[in-house]
């Protein structure tokens, strides 16, 4: 008889807030790939302070892992204790939720991008070291961090009367693929910043070359660099809002082009998704359809135009500044409270008054429109048509009672994990994420499908319960197998298999049954491959996950001399339910690779090496190969 594991308040372990970001990196920077979002939180943090009408300069350093940020704004008020005995300073670095905007209350009204008080502290916990000085009153501060933790304080006069902030760092290694920032998306970021901040000047020295930016238009200089190859159909419709605190620039015109483009940024934050862009366009849509009825281009008898149809072609952009945004992450890409009522009501007047004054302008944006609903209006009657015959002809699914599907609505960010087995797929259901990850285990390796007949594909069982759980149809004309984007059932199918030379040949049968019959889902970004941890480095309390040999390698080379312990894992089957939602289910921290074919015709000769009937071809292809297989299977 198996003894039941105590559970008591020893089971229990309470991590501090810098313990915890460390193990849970990802989850604060989306992307540890690159440290560029360091540098981002403390840029963030300086943008605020010109913001709040304190300096109008700051200067980015960046020499390959050493960077550093200069504001010229009011400063820390210097040597001030507070009662755990920290400075404030050293506070602001070091102490989550410590921030210059929040009521006594509690509750936070900056307009700041930075509003979990923990953007600073994550540059400082993330770093081998950091160093941050203020100038205020005559006075300067300095403090310098080790690994997050204090060393080291310096107080005194400041003679030169300077003002703001320096922050110096050296991003970690441990929690960094490549503990640099990436110069071009700092370019990038820079370049925007000041356009949404006009006033603001950014200068950038990357040892390579000095690059100062400043915008003189605003806005209106962000979306040139958008429209630049844009044929457009009138003039914009600009407006610069005031109302307290709350501030709203934007700049919405219309292309020739058939796709809507919505560029929405938050308190110079670059933002996803929220009720912000929808609340905006729905008074673009109710706007324009009450402009077009009366002017008569709209009959009684129509219905009104859907906001698809009004926003094709759209191009729009704005920046809104607000207190007591709320997000879904440290990484603010989801809002999920913002108060919209000014920003409505404004947009709603602005824009009725331009379709008044602009009816030439208007009228080609209307035509557009109409056009698009019956283009719409066509395509959902030959929808419906194929629709139906597919229902009369399909007697049921076929799908296999062992998939785990998720119950998300919103299919497009919906995705599925194929597996091979039970063993690997019984923790993947468990550790899943079963709003939006669904599972679906495979019996085996799939057919062979480089020499196969569609004949012979439709009578797979596995083949076939992928196609219909995927949402594909069979297309008996082309020999090849189609889907509608509005039916397809995943956002993303995702191959998971183990790290060794079976699962790397599990991938290949998967990605040459695709190429071979559905190759549109590669070229439209719906395949992914999962990439399991191959060693699990246990350090004392701390423990890591390497994907490859060559990754065990770099770490031995970085921590000759210390103690740890190096685990291989056997495969999807062996991993802990713990230990798959962190490496395999969690957005956050899982490695996960879009398949992307550069070149369709080597890549089909490819296929036709490894998977066709020449042995030898592929023999060849395996001994020139194979040193690089478990790295690259994937």
């Amino acid at each position: 008889m198996t003894k039941k594991k105590l559970y008591d308040e020893t089971s229990i372990e309470s991590l501090d807030p810098r313990s915890f970001t460390r193990l849970r990196a990802g989850v604060y920077c989306g992307d540890t790939a690159y440290a560029t979002q360091l540098l981002v939180e403390i840029v963030s943090n300086a943008v605020d302070e010109f913001r709040l009408g304190n300096g109008n300069k700051i200067e980015v350093n960046i020499n390959k892992e050493i960077v550093s940020v200069r504001d010229y704004g009011q400063g820390f008020i210097t040597n001030h204790f507070r009662d755990d005995g920290k400075t404030i300073l050293e506070a602001a670095f070091s102490v989550i939720n410590t921030s210059g905007k929040y009521r006594e209350d509690g509750t936070y009204e900056g307009t700041s991008l930075g509003s979990f008080g923990i953007g600073s502290k994550l540059t400082n916990f993330l770093s081998n070291w950091l160093i941050v000085e203020t100038y205020r009153d005559g006075k300067f501060e300095k403090i310098k961090f080790d690994e997050g933790l204090f060393a080291e304080r310096e107080v005194g006069e400041d003679t030169k009367s300077k003002t703001g902030t320096l922050v110096k760092w050296k991003a970690s290694k441990e929690f960094f693929t490549n503990p640099i920032v990436e110069i071009e998306k700092v370019k990038s970021l820079f370049k925007t910043i000041t356009c949404l901040c006009p006033g603001l000047t950014i200068e950038l020295n990357n040892n390579k070359e000095k690059i100062t930016y400043f915008s003189k238009n605003g806005l209106d200089d962000l979306a040139d660099d958008y429209l630049k190859d844009k044929e457009l159909l009138n003039n914009r419709f600009k407006m610069n809002m005031v109302d307290g605190k709350n501030k709203m620039d934007l700049v919405l015109t219309y292309s020739t082009s058939y796709s809507s483009t919505v560029i929405p940024y938050v308190n110079t934050g670059l933002t996803e998704s929220g009720p912000h862009i929808v609340q905006l366009r729905a008074v673009i849509t109710r706007e324009f359809n009450k402009f077009f009825r009366d002017k008569g281009w709209l009959k009684d008898k129509d219905d009104n135009l859907n906001g698809d149809d009004i926003q094709e072609g759209m191009f729009l952009i704005f920046n809104i500044t607000a207190p007591n945004v709320a997000y879904n992450a440290q990484v603010k890409s989801t809002i999920t409270k913002i108060e919209m009522k000014p920003f409505v009501n404004s947009l709603s007047e602005h824009l009725s008054f331009w379709l008044t004054q602009n009816e030439k302008d208007v009228k080609a944006i209307a035509d557009k429109a109409l056009n698009a609903r019956k283009a719409r209006e066509a395509a959902k009657k030959a929808k419906d048509a194929v629709r139906e015959i597919n229902t009369k002809k399909k007697k049921g699914l076929r799908f296999d009672s062992k998939l785990a599907d998720c119950y998300s609505k919103d299919r497009s960010k919906c995705e599925i994990y194929i597996t091979e087995g039970d063993s690997a797929s019984g923790n993947l259901k468990t550790a899943r994420n079963n709003e939006f990850q669904a599972v679906m285990p495979v019996r085996g390796k799939i057919l062979n499908t480089q020499r196969a007949s569609l004949e012979k594909i439709q009578k797979n069982a596995e083949i076939m319960t992928m196609i219909d759980a995927f949402g594909l149809k069979v297309d008996k004309e082309t020999m090849k197998i189609t889907y509608d984007p509005d039916e397809l059932r995943y956002g993303k199918i995702i191959i998971m298999s183990d790290a060794d030379v079976d699962g790397a040949h599990i991938k290949n049968l998967f990605y040459t049954f695709i190429w071979n019959f559905c190759p549109q889902l590669i070229k439209d970004g719906y395949v992914y491959a999962g990439v399991p941890p191959l060693y699990k480095i246990t350090m004392g309390k701390t423990y890591k996950y390497l994907k490859n040999d060559i990754a065990l390698e770099e770490f031995r080379k970085e921590n000759k001399g210390k103690n740890y312990i190096v685990n291989r894992l056997k495969g999807l089957g062996e991993l802990s339910v713990e230990e798959t939602e962190e490496t395999l289910t969690d957005p956050a921290n899982r490695i996960i690779k879009q398949i992307v074919v550069d070149d369709e015709a080597s890549a089909t000769s490819l296929f036709n090496d490894l998977m066709g009937n020449e042995i030898d071809t592929r023999k060849e292809y395996v001994k020139l190969h194979s040193c690089e297989a478990q790295y690259n299977a994937e």
